[in-house]
């Protein structure tokens, strides 16, 4: 495809859920491609059958579309270079490696499994390289390989690299890297069932697709110098690459999907909200130029540049990402919020209480939406408690001060003419003035008689107004008794 759009693609194997470094190479690659005016593009690449997940399709596309990062061409939406799943490609990988073959760039092989572990153990009793192709097949005679063929002798296809010299490439990120070529493996193309390798489909593909800056993992840098050797053996033109800095659990350790660490739909599933999460994968290992980090996906198409991509390590913080939720949380519309909290509540309450009051004082609480349930788990009925809890020093407070708020409280809660918030705390002001005490000594003893716990999503005259006059004045006399 010869134009000078940019081109980028997201080409993740269906091996299960979005791990977050997935998650955040398919948003770099979306905010290249839109901050240019360019094309995204979606390719599935499910080639290695021994790890396919069932179902995994379905979540690579739930999570782009939850997050907001629409393909242009893709295998749902067609587009001019399909088919976009790689399984449906296969018939044309042998003929460009033949292709090769012809340029003396490629050579069969036709080692047996059993020759190749005998290499790798006379390799590890000699000392050198484990695994690296000795070259057998490499200078056979035309006779000998037309005479295996015609026999039916299983091959490969290995990439010839050139044992001189040091193969070249710049990178946005980690700038020019030189790598000799002696240590270059002439490594497989298509194996014996005639199905390419990952490594030389990944060209392939990205060159048909006119893609014009690859965006991937710092773990694909030391194949990078095999890469341009086969875009240059076809004589085609070398994309941009970005390689981007790994995701890291600690210091130590990779954030991995194999291992079971964090993937977007594990976060979602805790109660973070999608826009959040892709924000703080965004500051993954890259930094905007100025304060701000809270970005939409739309601010984020107009800032991105990936001159601001780290070449350290990005360690995923648990507690950076809940600061985010919680800003956009709190920045959520008050009936936004009641909706998405309403699946989270309904866990916990199962009785009839003033769910707008409720929100209106978990929302600036609020972290982590699954974490609202344990918060609530008093309004079906009174967590059981001792009456050491009235104790409070700040309040100055205690079981027999508590007793003396709640006797006075207990007949004007019942006698008040209107039930709602303001009205409860004006009322309880005015008998805190009348008895020459503080709003808290009066106050505090309410909120546990109603709760049985110190912290709850409002004070004891929001509760009172959520569960209504009835539940109020029982909970007060049943507190009544026990002190």
């Amino acid at each position: 495809m010869a134009n000078n759009t940019v081109r980028t693609r997201f080409a993740p194997s269906p091996t299960g859920y979005m791990h977050v470094g997935n998650l955040r190479t398919a948003l770099y690659a979306y905010l290249k491609a839109k901050s240019k005016d360019g094309t995204f593009i979606l390719r599935i690449e499910d080639t290695d059958q021994e790890r396919y997940v069932e179902g995994a399709v379905d979540i690579i596309y739930n999570t782009l579309r939850q997050t907001g990062l629409l393909w242009d061409e893709g295998p749902d939406v067609g587009g001019p270079v399909g088919p976009y799943v790689q399984s449906e490609r296969m018939g044309m990988f042998k003929e460009y490696a033949e292709q090769l073959v012809k340029a003396g760039q490629a050579y069969y092989c036709f080692c047996t499994p059993e020759r190749l572990e005998k290499m790798r153990e006379e390799q590890k009793a000699g000392g050198a390289v484990v695994g690296h192709y000795d070259g057998h097949c490499r200078n056979l005679s035309q006779a000998e390989i037309d005479e295996k063929l015609a026999a039916g002798v299983p091959y490969v296809i290995r990439q010839k690299m050139p044992k001189e010299g040091v193969t070249s490439f710049d990178d946005v990120v980690y700038g020019h890297i030189e790598v000799n070529n002696a240590e270059l493996e002439d490594q497989i193309l298509i194996k014996t069932d005639g199905m390419p390798t990952y490594n030389f489909a990944n060209v392939v593909d990205d060159h048909l697709m006119g893609i014009t800056h690859v965006i991937r993992g710092s773990e694909y840098l030391s194949s990078a110098p095999k890469y341009n050797l086969l875009y240059q053996a076809f004589g085609w033109e070398v994309p941009t690459y970005i390689h981007c800095p790994p995701v890291m659990k600690d210091a130590q350790n990779k954030l991995s999907k194999r291992n079971g660490d964090a993937s977007y739909q594990d976060l979602v599933a805790k109660g973070y909200l999608s826009e959040a999460i892709l924000n703080y994968i965004l500051l993954l290992g890259w930094s905007p130029k100025g304060e701000e980090e809270i970005f939409t996906l739309e601010e984020m198409v107009k800032i991105f540049d990936e001159s601001g991509i780290s070449k350290s390590p990005a360690i995923f913080d648990p507690l950076k990402l809940r600061a985010i939720n919680a800003e956009y949380i709190r920045r959520l519309p008050a009936e936004k919020f009641r909706e998405m909290a309403d699946p989270w509540i309904d866990q916990a309450v199962h009785v009839e209480i003033d769910r707008d009051l409720l929100c209106a004082n978990l929302q600036p609480r609020c972290e982590v939406l699954g974490e609202i349930p344990e918060q609530l788990d008093f309004f079906d009925a009174v967590v059981p408690y001792t009456t050491d809890l009235y104790t409070n020093k700040k309040q100055k407070t205690n079981p027999e001060t508590a007793k003396q708020a709640l006797e006075a409280l207990l007949p004007l809660l019942e006698n008040l003419a209107d039930w709602n918030r303001d009205a409860i705390f004006e009322a309880c002001k005015v008998k805190a003035e009348e008895m020459g005490v503080k709003n808290g000594w009066l106050l505090f003893p309410l909120g546990i008689a109603l709760s049985g716990k110190q912290r709850t999503p409002g004070g004891g005259t929001d509760l009172a107004a959520m569960m209504g006059r009835e539940e109020t004045v029982k909970r007060i006399r049943a507190a009544l008794e026990l002190l």
